[in-house]
Order: structure tokens, then sequence, then C-alpha cells
């Protein structure tokens, strides 16, 4: 048996490996079937093909990893699918019928939730008083998955060429394939000493916002309950738009991610707009992350569930005045310095959402919410996308930023309104409904 000392250390580095391929993954993929057809737009159609399947996919991963008795194999199984299917789709794409790739990729997107929902096993082996610092370095996990991903691809593209650009996605994922079956999985049923009482577990009438004061206030957690495809699927929902803190964090949160679905196309707009090349764009992308990885490691240190609602409201303020700023960014260096900025101030939300989720959802359902509200963003983020590429001919990449900047602002506004509104006594019912 792993001690909860080595667990999270070795939870973090199995994770983030996982995580570090998952990121690299798209940017390898473009590279690829530009390197091999010349025509980059293709591996569009195979990113989405990977996209839409996780916003059902991941309720259900999250449900299972909340529920079965021997979570480790699952989780395992799911990785390998995820690894294999990861190195046939960089293998075929662009080589072979688009029917095909097409399908890989789906299944990429059945099983690659397992990345997130690693996250939820964490109240499971560290102690409730180290759970604050946990989600502070577990929102770094992330934010150094989207630095190093990308990353790798890109380098070795450079090296040897955009057609061995995801060796390294490949390679890195299989890395973190062996060392997950080493990590702490014990079952759903699992506490540590000094753990607080799981939020599901008592009654309220109202959310005081302290730590284990959750919303939602009695949830049914038989061994019969939520059977049946939709109640998997819809649980994380109901919990979600039940509980007040939860239903603030995800309208936020959810807005956010909209605006946030443009970035990557806004960027290379932008550097052409202040007349860089369009791979500075990258670059910048490059800047935010190491943003959000210090601005992760901050809240890792700092960063309390108690503060965590303002925390959450105050940074999607900071990370759209920031994007804003980069309307009258006059140079490289002064939006270099805008993007570092929203990291900075992105980073804080992440680990903030993860605190809050695991504060305020019932214990057999975090996996669940945790993937539902990923589910969610990745949705937004896509619809995000699709709404950049729409306008970008008529706003151009100045009225871009703004709209990004207008989307933080609108999920702060709202996130801020929902945490006013009056608690209510709610109950979830057994079957999810």
């Amino acid at each position: 048996m792993i001690g909860r000392n080595a667990g999270l250390p070795l939870h973090l580095a199995s994770a983030t490996m996982l995580r570090v391929s998952a990121e690299g993954l798209a940017t390898a993929l473009v590279l690829t079937v530009q390197a091999r057809t010349g025509h980059a737009a293709t591996a569009g159609y195979l990113q989405t093909a990977m996209t839409l399947p996780y916003v059902l996919s991941g309720p259900v991963i999250g449900n299972a990893l909340d529920r079965v008795g021997r979570p480790r194999r699952g989780a395992v199984a799911l990785a390998a699918c995820y690894v294999a299917a990861t190195g046939l789709l960089l293998a075929v794409a662009g080589r072979s019928p688009l029917a095909l790739a097409l399908v890989v990729a789906a299944v990429i997107g059945c099983t690659e939730p397992i990345v997130v929902a690693l996250t939820s096993l964490l109240p499971r082996f560290v102690p409730a008083g180290r759970l604050s610092r946990a989600y502070g370095l577990e929102a770094s996990s992330y934010n150094l998955a989207g630095i190093a991903g990308p990353g790798l691809a890109a380098g070795l593209a450079a090296l040897s060429g955009g057609g061995y650009a995801g060796t390294a996605v490949v390679a890195v994922g299989l890395l973190g394939l062996l060392t997950l079956p080493f990590l702490p999985f014990p079952g759903p049923s699992a506490t540590v000493d000094d753990a607080a009482p799981g939020p599901g577990a008592v009654e309220a009438t109202a959310d005081t916002g302290a730590v284990g004061g959750p919303s939602i206030v009695e949830t049914g957690t038989d061994d019969g309950a939520r059977t049946g495809l939709l109640p998997v699927i819809t649980g994380g929902l109901v919990v979600l738009a039940q509980g007040r803190v939860l239903r603030a964090l995800t309208v936020a949160t959810t807005l956010a991610w909209m605006g946030f679905g443009g970035v990557a196309v806004t960027a290379v707009l932008l550097a052409e707009h202040i007349g860089a090349p369009p791979s500075a764009g990258g670059r910048f992308l490059v800047a935010m992350a190491v943003g959000s990885l210090v601005g992760s490691l901050a809240s890792s240190r700092w960063l309390t569930p108690k503060h965590a609602e303002p925390v959450m409201l105050a940074g999607l303020v900071a990370f759209g005045a920031s994007l804003a700023a980069l309307a009258v960014a006059p140079s490289m260096p002064w939006a270099t310095a805008a993007f570092v900025a929203s990291g900075i101030a992105e980073g804080p939300v992440f680990a903030a959402t993860l605190m809050l989720r695991q504060r305020e959802s019932p214990p057999d359902r975090l996996g669940q919410v945790n993937t539902t509200g990923g589910s969610l963003k990745i949705g937004a983020s896509a619809l995000g996308a699709a709404l950049t590429a729409a306008s970008a001919d008529a706003i151009g990449p100045i009225g871009l930023v703004l709209a990004i900047a207008g989307f933080q602002f609108a999920g702060a506004l709202g996130g801020y309104l929902l945490l006013r509104a009056p608690a209510r006594k709610v109950r979830v019912a057994e079957d999810g409904s």
C-alpha cells in the first residue's frame, strides 16, 4: 500500500504525463496532417471528432470512477485505450481514408476524460487539511501540460519534420500509462484519518460558504442509485444545477470558456496585427500557460476553500481585464506581458474551481461533477472557437480580444448574481432526477 505522502507525488507524475500527451495531441495532429497532406484544415475535422464524444463520455466515466469498487482496473484500461488510439490516429491521419481516422478520433474522445477524472481521486488519499495545496498543485499539473504538450510536439517537428511531431506525445502518454498502476486507488468509501465529513452527508438550509458547507441538502447514495444511462449522464448536471455555489461556478466558468475557446485563433491574428509573424501567436499561448502555472503554484500555497468564491470571481475579472489590454498593446513585448498577466489571473480560477467542486459535491458524485463540468467547458470552448471563426473577418483581432474579455466579465457577473441568490433547500433524488 502506498502511503499518503507518496500518493500525491505519484498521482501528479502519472496524471501530468497523461495530460501532457492530451494537451500536445491537437498540435501534433495539425502538424502531422500538414506535413502529410499540405492541408492542415483537415485536422479540424479530427479535432471535432475527438471533442464531441467527450460531452457524454465524461459524465459516464466520472460516474464509474465514483461508484466502482476497484477503480484501478477501469482507469488503467481507459488510459491504455486512450494511448493506443492516440498512437493509431497519429499513424493513420493523412495516410488513410478520413472516415477511418474519424472513428479512431472518436475513440480518443470516449476515453480521454479519464485524464480529468483522476482529479476526483484526490480526496480519497489526501487529508482534508492538505487538499487546498493538492488542488493548487493539480491545477499546476494542467498548466504545465499546456506548456509542455504543444512544446514537445512543435519542438520535435522542428527537429525531425511534422510527420514525427506525434512521437513525443505518444511516448509521454505511454510513460503516464506505465506509472498509473502505482497510484493509490482506494474505493469510493475510502477516507483518511483527518478528512472532513463529506458535504453530501449533512443537512442544512443554507450555504454558509464555509468548508464542508454544501448547498445540496440530501443525496441518495445507496447502491441502487443512478441505474440506467440517462441518470448517469444527467446526475452530474443535477448536482451542478441544484447547488447554489456549484450553479454559480458552472455558469461563470462555462461563459468564460466560451470566450476562451477563441484565444488560440485570436493570438495568431493579433500577432499579425502588431506586425509579428503568425508563429508569434504560439509564443503568446506559451506565455499565457507560463502565467497560469505561476498563478496555480501561488494558489497551492495561499488559496484556501474559504476564499475560493471571491478568488474565482476576481480572477475572471482580472483575466478579462488583461485580455482587454491586448487591444492597445503596441508591440510584441507588451502583448506578451498581457498574456502572461492573463495566465496569472486564470491559474487561481482553475484551482478555485477544483476546490469548490470538491467542497460542494456529494462524495459519491465528485468524479461525475468534475467530468460533467469539464464537458460543459469543452463544449462551450468549441462553440466559442466556432463563433471566433465566423466573426473574425467582421470584427478583426481587436474586436475578438474585446469579445473574449467580455465573456470573462459576463461569467464573473453571472456567478456573482447567482452566489447572492438566496439558498433553497433541495433534495437530490436517488435516481439522479
